[in-house]
């Protein structure tokens, strides 16, 4: 497993590239794109349709470990969950996006936007909302609304967007994703839901002429590495670990 498996239960790379016109979807365009995936990774062997005009082409998931790719009607992606290691999930998002020029007709200029996410999961049997205000913190001007008769925090996930570069094209967004509800706030039956964090490092607008999709991944893969190693892990990763390590 990658080195940030150390600070989840699972960990994820994810590759989106969102586009201005329509993807192909006629039958011999999603059959020959996803067969040249599968002559790279022969261990992709399970296709299906999720929803109309949505194809998966995924490994078995049985291990906990596992690489996917799809199709939308304006969106490609990509997904490596519990990667051995960080590398060989960059080179698989790589692979797929120096094969989408020749196999699915997508070009620099039709980019709407070009994203890498790292996803973070904690199992955790208890208030998500409340373990993410004891590791995180809210906002100083909400503190006081948390000590309200009653004031048992239903929601916190607290996000934040800022640019990487001085036009804004290149953006970085942190989020998390609580899964408990006022039901079991209410009740105090928690199930062990996963609680999430996200980092995403997105590119919009076209790419340029000298630019092409797999050397711009690659420079959003490491600004998203360099981001996750210097500010998240201290800052929400390992603080998370140690609160539901207490619970």
């Amino acid at each position: 497993m990658s080195e940030y498996g150390m600070f989840s239960d699972d960990f994820y790379l994810n590759m989106n590239l969102a586009t201005e016109m329509d993807l192909p979807q006629n039958r011999e365009s999603v059959l020959h794109y996803f067969e040249q995936v599968r002559r790279r990774y022969p261990s992709m062997m399970n296709f299906y349709s999720r929803e109309k005009s949505e194809f998966v082409l995924e490994e078995e998931k049985e291990q906990g470990a596992y690489r996917w790719v799809s199709i939308e009607p304006r969106r490609l992606n990509s997904g490596a969950v519990n990667p051995d290691s960080l590398e060989s999930a960059i080179e698989q998002h790589r692979s797929v996006l120096e094969l989408v020029p020749y196999e699915l007709s997508i070009t620099p200029l039709d980019c709407e936007s070009l994203s890498v996410m790292l996803g973070f999961d904690f199992n955790y049997r208890g208030n998500h909302n409340e373990i993410l205000t004891q590791a995180v913190g809210i906002a100083p001007g909400l503190e006081r609304f948390a000590c309200l008769p009653y004031g048992k925090v239903l929601s916190n996930e607290p996000s934040i967007q800022f640019a990487l570069d001085e036009d804004c094209r290149t953006q970085c967004r942190i989020s998390f994703e609580s899964r408990t509800t006022a039901y079991q706030v209410r009740t105090g039956d928690y199930s062990e839901d996963q609680l999430s964090v996200y980092l995403t490092v997105r590119r919009y607008d076209s790419l340029g002429p000298d630019e092409t999709f797999d050397k711009e991944f690659e420079r959003l893969a490491a600004l998203c590495r360099d981001l996750v190693d210097e500010y998240l892990v201290g800052a929400v990763l390992r603080p998370l670990q140690e609160a539901i390590s207490l619970h």
